[in-house]
């Protein structure tokens, strides 16, 4: 690998990444005024002379494209919104008052969209009500994006708003206003809309399609939630993308969405049967970024210093810079027997089965790459590795109670 061509391809690698997170460092970030946020509630905290709103951190897209509140209080005139608004949306109006905004109002039951004049729409909301707002899938490939509302459950109307936002063209945040002492709502930022019907079809899209192996771990749309022991060291949950990043694809992200009570949270690379049990980067083959402590584990359960611990809210990133005539090798077993076994396949095996003598670890070294790895879009650093066979998949590790993670596997396409 020519080292001054790597040298600048890294230079703009680190540009495109840094741009990226700069993006990120906005849209990651949720935005209110006149409310409190405790956990998964909104109360509000103005004098009512004053409206209060909650605009989200990250905008619907195909992968989450609902989302739901609960009215836990209508507090003295119930007059909460839901709905959609552009990611600069000023927070002292309702959702749907100002352009490219649209809203359900629970008081009085109108859709407000873009505008402070209301038009009747559906039935009134109260306490205990689920009120839920979402874009159709098809409406992200068209000129126009088709925004539905629900209320416990059942659609209650349609509307359709501009794609074209000045400043955020397509995209749409779920937002929240309130505008009364004692009112308080449930958020649910990934909420699934279930059609009404005898085979109760479920209209959002799990993404579980996008994972080769899931252990310990459940996937609701993008967001990973481990649901192991996490007692000991074994209790590792993990999850395996189905293809490995390559020439097209070669960098991935997830958010922290919770840490849970140790943030033992590993991103990074593995080969394809990597060990379930085993958190990335511990065994041969692979290699992780950790946040609970910052370090960088490389086929080691030692670790090295290499960054900053991660928390709730940061976003990690690991991506390959691969050489301009990198090309998989499957690494496929041999179907007909073990007499037609190539040396590098034997290789691999045993490598798999921790059972590698010296020549076979020279048969093992594949193709160097540079792995980069991210911290809210910043680099944290690198490391040459090689490739195993069959290439290095995207592999998530979590090991404590009530850690969730949001996993975006092509943040730079498009």
């Amino acid at each position: 690998m020519d080292d001054i061509n790597l040298h600048y391809r890294f230079l703009n690698w680190r540009r495109r990444i840094r741009e990226l997170g700069e993006v990120r460092a906005v849209r990651y970030r949720e935005r209110f005024k006149r409310m409190l946020r405790d956990g998964d509630v909104l109360s509000y905290q103005g004098n009512s002379d004053e409206v209060g709103c909650y605009v989200a951190p990250r905008p619907l897209s195909k992968g989450n494209y609902y989302f739901e509140v609960t009215v836990m209080d209508t507090g003295v005139r119930g007059m909460i919104a839901v709905g959609l608004v552009p990611q600069n949306y000023k927070l002292d109006h309702q959702p749907g008052w100002l352009p490219y905004s649209v809203g359900y109002h629970a008081d009085d039951g109108k859709l407000y969209n873009g505008s402070t004049v209301g038009q009747q729409f559906g039935p009134k909301c109260n306490h205990g009500d689920r009120i839920g707002c979402g874009i159709y899938l098809d409406s992200f490939d068209k000129g126009q994006t088709t925004v539905f509302f629900t209320k416990n459950g059942k659609e209650v109307g349609t509307v359709v708003v501009p794609v074209v936002i000045p400043g955020c063209p397509g995209k749409l945040y779920p937002a929240v206003g309130m505008h009364s002492l004692g009112e308080e709502v449930q958020l649910n930022l990934e909420a699934e809309w279930r059609l009404e019907g005898e085979d109760g079809l479920m209209l959002v899209d799990s993404h579980e399609e996008e994972w080769a192996r899931l252990h310990d771990v459940t996937v609701t749309s993008t967001l990973l939630e481990y649901v192991g022991r996490g007692q000991s060291i074994v209790d590792v949950g993990l999850a395996q993308a189905r293809r490995p990043l390559n020439t097209q694809c070669h960098y991935y992200e997830l958010e922290i969405t919770d840490a849970g009570e140790k943030c033992y949270i590993a991103l990074g690379l593995a080969h394809r049967d990597y060990p379930k049990n085993r958190h990335p980067g511990w065994s041969r083959g692979s290699i992780a970024y950790h946040a609970d402590d910052g370090k960088l584990f490389h086929g080691s359960g030692v670790g090295d210093a290499f960054g900053p611990r991660c928390v709730e809210g940061d976003v990690m990133g690991c991506g390959i810079m691969f050489p301009r005539d990198y090309v998989v090798d499957s690494g496929d077993d041999n179907e007909d027997g073990d007499e037609d076994v190539t040396p590098k396949q034997r290789c691999v095996h045993n490598y798999l089965y921790n059972d590698v003598d010296e020549e076979d670890e020279e048969e093992l070294e594949g193709t160097k790459v540079m792995v980069v790895f991210t911290r809210n879009g910043k680099v944290v650093g690198r490391r040459e590795v090689s490739v195993p066979a069959g290439g290095f998949y995207p592999t998530i590790g979590m090991m404590s109670t009530g850690e969730k993670v949001r996993v975006d596997l092509h943040p730079l396409s498009g």
